[in-house]
């Protein structure tokens, strides 16, 4: 093989842009498409749509399309069910973010990966390509930073305006979406938040539901962490505040980093916090320290970042190339998701790794009791080509 077949399930917002990214990879090729809506393929270029085919029905897809990977993209309570699917038929696959919509789906689908070792799997964290963010991971990795004591991460730049969620009615709801700015804007921050910093050890969070907008799912999180080694962590999202923050500050023994706009700022100090606090001969004092001026070089910078993902799994395929990002850890970020929303469910401090059944009952409970009861789970999810 010398060539990777794709096909994508879901012709919607983020399916249609997955089109033109294959399209600009030179050992990939797009050669079929799945929507439950034919109006979706309209979103493709005629001059691409003649070259593929188009099925309606994701078992045809898979049994007669001429495909070697597939991307799902769907909404988020189909991600499991077609990506299984997809194994079963011998396609490697890459799955948009969430993994799922919790955690014991990802278990699921986790398991059901491990069953096809000759598969490649991959979730689409496009934002792991991002130079600042990998620069910051190696920051961490090689000591320049040294012990992490303090995170916090600010996330308020999500705003969205009430005719946002009501421009489909299984946005914002637990039928439709199962969650609001947790599982809908932040599983790339989640995601890199286990990817820099591990996971924490407890949890405790504050969720308001509807706060900002007329919808029943979370729309602003407060969530404070720890960790094994006495590290802290607060993590706060919302949709409702304008112009809104995207400010990561990392505090460690050598100085503080600041991650924002793009440019990461870093305050060394000269002497570690520690050794200069039990050392100092003075009671108010602080040690020299010094800006650094990180230059963050991207050679690849007019790639779009989904296309670098889809082009990593293409060599993964065809060449063994390391996966920017396996599937499996995908349940890591999930799982931070919902513990966040448990905890603040059962207003309690929970303790990681959280019980998957006992999410999953709670969710069932907000379903049951969901005011958007005018469509079945089934009926609203295979609407595949609906934009999230």
């Amino acid at each position: 093989m010398d060539i990777v077949k794709f096909g994508i399930v879901g012709v919607g917002n983020m399916g249609s842009c997955h089109v033109g990214f294959i399209e600009a990879i030179p050992n990939a090729k797009l050669t079929a498409v799945c929507d439950v809506d034919p109006a979706a393929f309209d979103r493709i270029k005629p001059e691409i749509r003649e070259k593929i085919k188009c099925f309606a029905d994701v078992d045809t897809f898979l049994a007669e399309g001429d495909i070697d990977a597939v991307i799902v993209a769907v909404p988020h309570y189909s991600h499991p069910d077609i990506a299984i699917k997809a194994m079963n038929a011998g396609k490697h696959i890459i799955v948009e973010k969430p993994i799922a919509v919790h955690k014991a789906e990802a278990e699921r689908l986790i398991a059901e990966a491990a069953k096809h070792p000759e598969l490649v799997k991959s979730l689409m964290f496009n934002q792991r390509t991002i130079p600042a963010h990998q620069k910051i991971k190696e920051m961490i990795e090689n000591g320049t930073l040294g012990k992490i004591t303090r995170i916090n991460w600010i996330i308020t730049d999500w705003f969205r305006t009430q005719r946002y969620y009501d421009s489909g009615d299984w946005r914002a709801s637990w039928r439709g979406e199962g969650g609001g700015v947790l599982l809908n804007q932040c599983p790339h921050q989640l995601d890199l938040w286990q990817w820099l910093f591990g996971m924490p050890k407890t949890m405790r969070a504050f969720v308001k539901f509807g706060k900002y907008h007329d919808i029943e799912v979370e729309d602003e999180v407060n969530a404070y962490m720890e960790y094994e080694n006495g590290t802290v962590g607060n993590f706060i999202a919302s949709t409702g505040e304008m112009p809104g923050t995207n400010r990561l500050e990392i505090t460690a023994e050598n100085g503080r980093l600041i991650y924002e706009k793009g440019d990461i700022q870093f305050r060394r100090n000269e002497i570690p916090t520690s050794v200069f606090c039990k050392t100092s001969e003075k009671s108010f004092a602080l040690c020299d320290s010094w800006e650094c001026k990180i230059n963050i070089f991207d050679a690849d910078n007019t790639t779009p970042q989904h296309q670098k993902v889809i082009a990593n799994v293409t060599n993964a395929i065809l060449n063994g190339t390391p996966l920017i990002a396996p599937m499996e850890e995908g349940i890591r970020g999930l799982e931070l998701g919902n513990s966040m929303l448990l905890s603040g469910l059962l207003d309690k401090t929970l303790t990681l790794p959280i019980d998957s059944a006992l999410y999953a009952a709670e969710l069932e409970k907000l379903i049951a009791s969901s005011r958007y009861q005018k469509k079945t789970v089934a009926a609203v999810v295979g609407n595949f080509n609906k934009s999230f």
